[in-house]
C-alpha cells in the first residue's frame, strides 16, 4: 500500500499492516494493487500471485470474493477463505478504489451453530414430556366439571407448563453469553432498539390495559454492540415492568446521553422492590417471595441476562425502588467515538 510522509500515512500503513481483518485494495480497472498480511494468511496465497493481477484472474474459484469487487456500492456477503475458514467481506467503492474488508467469524459461526444444536437437543428432548404433561392436563379440565379452584390450578400448571422451555432456553442463552460467546460489534441506534422491544411487548401490555409512554432524547449517539442481545435488555426491563405492576398502571421508558454515555431507563408503578432485596435482583435464579412475584411465571433469569449483556458492552445496570410504589431500572453505554 502507498504510504506518504506525514503522521495521516504513518497511521494509515501502520492499520494497514497490523489489522486482524483482511484489507483488498483493488484499482478502477479491477487489479490488485495491495494485500495487507491478515488477507494474505486469510487467502492462503502469495503477495506475488496476487500483486499487479486482475481480481477475475486471482479469485476465479471463489465466487463471493468477485462479487464483492464487481458489484457497486457497498456490499457484504460470506465469504470461504482457505483452510475451511469463513468470513464476512465487506466492498465499497473509496477514492476511486475498490476496497475488501474480510471479517474471519469462523469460530463465531461455530458457537453459534452448537449453541442452536444444543437449545434444539433440549427442546427436543423435553418436547415430549411436556406435549405429555399439557395434554393430559387439558384432558382433566374437559372430563367434566371443576370446582373453581381446581380450574384455577390446572390453568396454572398448564401457563407453567408452556413456559418452561421458554426458560430453559434463556437459561441457555445466559449460559453461553456468560462463557464468553462473541457479540456483534457494529453501531447500534438505542432509539430504534427501543421501540423494537416495545413492539414485542406491545400486546402483553394491552391486555394488561397500561400505557408504555417514551421521552427518548432525539437525535441518540450511537453505541457499539450487539443489536440483537440489546434489544433483548430492553425487552426484559419492559416484560419485568408488565408483569409486576397491576393493571391500568403507566410505564415510562427514558433514555438521553450525556458526553460519553447514553442512558436508558424503565419505570413502573409496580409491587416494588424491598431494601433487603434490591442488591439481590439481579442474581441467578433469584426471584422475591413477594406473594405476585411468586405468583407469576418466570425463571429470575432476565435480569442476570440483562446484567451480564450490558456489562460485556462494557456498561453497567442498576435498580431503584420504592416497596409497593414502583421500580425503575438503568443501564448506561459508552457511546462510540
Amino acid at each position: 500500500m502507498d504510504s506518504s510522509d506525514g503522521d495521516n500515512g504513518t497511521i494509515h500503513d501502520f492499520v494497514f499492516y497490523h489489522a486482524s481483518d483482511g484489507i483488498i485494495v483493488a484499482d478502477a480497472d479491477l487489479v490488485i494493487e495491495a494485500v495487507n498480511p491478515a488477507g494474505v494468511s486469510m487467502l492462503g496465497d502469495t503477495l506475488e500471485n496476487m500483486i499487479g493481477k486482475p481480481i477475475r484472474h486471482v479469485f476465479s474459484t471463489n465466487p463471493a470474493l468477485l462479487n464483492l469487487f464487481t458489484r457497486a456500492g457497498g456490499l457484504s456477503l460470506d465469504v470461504r477463505l482457505a483452510r475451511r475458514r469463513l468470513a464476512i467481506g465487506t466492498g465499497r467503492n473509496v477514492g476511486g478504489k475498490r476496497i475488501i474488508i474480510l471479517q474471519d467469524v469462523t469460530e463465531k459461526r461455530d458457537l453459534q451453530t452448537r449453541r442452536e444444536a444444543l437449545i434444539r437437543s433440549i427442546s427436543h428432548d423435553l418436547n415430549n414430556p411436556m406435549a405429555a404433561i399439557t395434554g393430559y392436563l387439558d384432558l382433566v379440565q374437559r372430563s367434566g366439571d371443576l370446582q373453581p379452584l381446581q380450574a384455577r390450578f390446572l390453568n396454572k400448571a398448564s401457563d407453567t407448563a408452556g413456559k418452561l422451555l421458554e426458560v430453559l432456553n434463556q437459561l441457555v442463552d445466559l449460559a453461553w453469553i456468560e462463557a464468553g460467546m462473541p457479540l456483534e460489534h457494529k453501531l447500534v441506534d438505542l432509539t430504534e432498539i427501543i421501540h423494537q422491544a416495545i413492539g414485542r411487548v406491545k400486546a402483553i401490555a394491552q391486555e394488561q390495559k397500561m400505557v408504555i409512554v417514551t421521552s427518548l432524547q432525539t437525535p441518540m449517539p450511537s453505541v457499539m454492540g450487539d443489536p440483537e442481545r440489546l434489544e433483548e435488555v430492553v425487552y426484559q426491563l419492559l416484560h419485568n415492568a408488565v408483569m409486576y405492576s397491576e393493571s391500568e398502571q403507566m410505564i415510562v421508558i427514558h433514555s438521553w446521553s450525556d458526553q460519553g454515555d447514553v442512558y436508558c431507563s424503565v419505570a413502573d408503578r409496580g409491587i416494588g422492590i424491598t431494601d433487603e432485596e434490591i442488591d439481590m435482583v439481579f442474581n441467578r435464579l433469584y426471584r422475591s417471595k413477594n406473594e405476585h412475584v411468586s405468583s407469576t411465571v418466570g425463571g429470575g433469569l432476565g435480569l442476570t441476562f440483562a446484567k451480564t449483556v450490558i456489562q460485556r458492552h462494557g456498561g453497567d445496570i442498576w435498580a431503584s425502588s420504592n416497596f409497593s410504589e414502583g421500580s425503575t431500572f438503568t443501564f448506561i453505554l459508552p457511546i462510540a467515538k
